[in-house]
């Protein structure tokens, strides 16, 4: 596994964020969109839970390079 290229997955149950560490560009979107669930200092970085499923989709939705998606769980 290349630590460069890193696929993770984060859910607060009704939305899953996908972050695809070779795509990051550390544009900080995330963090100023919604530092609640963002916090790149932290393990674990994202913590879905902690914001509504539809700030949580705004916010990935304003990712530049596409490091950051997610699908609803059904």
């Amino acid at each position: 596994m290349d630590p460069k290229d890193i696929t993770k997955e984060y859910t607060n149950g009704e939305v899953t964020i996908v972050w695809q560490s070779g795509k990051c560009i550390h544009s900080g979107n995330c963090v100023r969109n919604n530092p609640d669930v963002f916090k790149p200092k932290e393990k674990p970085w994202i913590t879905p839970e902690n914001s509504t499923t539809e700030k949580i989709i705004t916010t990935v939705e304003k990712c530049p390079s596409g490091a950051l998606t997610y699908y609803k769980n059904k």
